[in-house]
Formats: C-alpha cells, sequence, structure tokens
C-alpha cells in the first residue's frame, strides 16, 4: 500500500507543522548527505524555521566559505561588494560632513584605491574599557 498524496499548503495547526518541518527538514538534510557520499557532491543548505531557528547542512569535504565563493565564481557576482561599497560610502559622508562629532579618529585609507575600514577607527574614548580591537592582518 502506498503513501497517500497530500496536499500542498501551509499547515494551519502549529503542532502538525513544526513536526512536518522537523521531518522533512532531516529527510532533505539525509538526502544532501546521500548526494554528497555517491556522487562526491558538495552542497550547503541554510534553512531557518518559521521560529527563526536556523539549520545548516554542509559537505564535510567544504566549508561555507568555499561554497559561497564558488557560487560568487559561478555567477560572476560578488555578493559583498555592494554592501561593503554602501558601508564606505556611508562613513565618508558622516566624516565629511562634520557628523562624526568626534566619534572617529581617522579618515578611511585606501589600498591600491580600495577602502580600508580599517583605518576609520573609533575615537579612544568611545572605546569601553579592556576592549581589544581586533585586526586580522595583525598576527
Amino acid at each position: 500500500m502506498g503513501r497517500g498524496k497530500i496536499e500542498i499548503k501551509k499547515i494551519e495547526n502549529n503542532t502538525n507543522r513544526q513536526v512536518t518541518y522537523s521531518k522533512r527538514r532531516n529527510g532533505i538534510f539525509k538526502k544532501a548527505h546521500e548526494l554528497t557520499v555517491l556522487c562526491d557532491a558538495k552542497i550547503s543548505l541554510i534553512m531557518f524555521s518559521n521560529t527563526g531557528k536556523f539549520h545548516e547542512y554542509i559537505s564535510p569535504s567544504t566549508t561555507t566559505k568555499k561554497m559561497y565563493d564558488m557560487y560568487q565564481t559561478t555567477l560572476g557576482f560578488d555578493l559583498w561588494s555592494s554592501h561593503y561599497e554602501d558601508t564606505v560610502r556611508h562613513l565618508e559622508k558622516k566624516y565629511a560632513t562634520g557628523e562624526n562629532r568626534g566619534e572617529y579618529e581617522s579618515t578611511i585609507t585606501y589600498s591600491n584605491g580600495v577602502p580600508d575600514l580599517y583605518g576609520f577607527c573609533a575615537h579612544p574614548n568611545n572605546i569601553p574599557h579592556g576592549y581589544e580591537p581586533h585586526d586580522p592582518r595583525i598576527a
């Protein structure tokens, strides 16, 4: 005897919806794992439940960063550049218009024409006691 078909629509009962989500999430993760093992595929799944709970599957042979890099390379599109450029423009405008009111001690520095946000530092008077800034360029 086969399984009965269900109508694909939102499940109104919260408990039933959560149980279905959990079972189907586990099923899709199992399928992703099987594809990884059988076909040597690199797979990344990112899911958020309706309550905002985060679930992720990533093939053991890769990392999330590598997957994002492969995605960007394949599309020929940089996912982060527009956000980075917007942040730089916002900070430059704020600094140039005098809105900083002493909150920032230096202008944005540039390296090979590319803005370097590490050069735009918080004024020491506004840094909480005990805080040490982290600059990944410094070992």
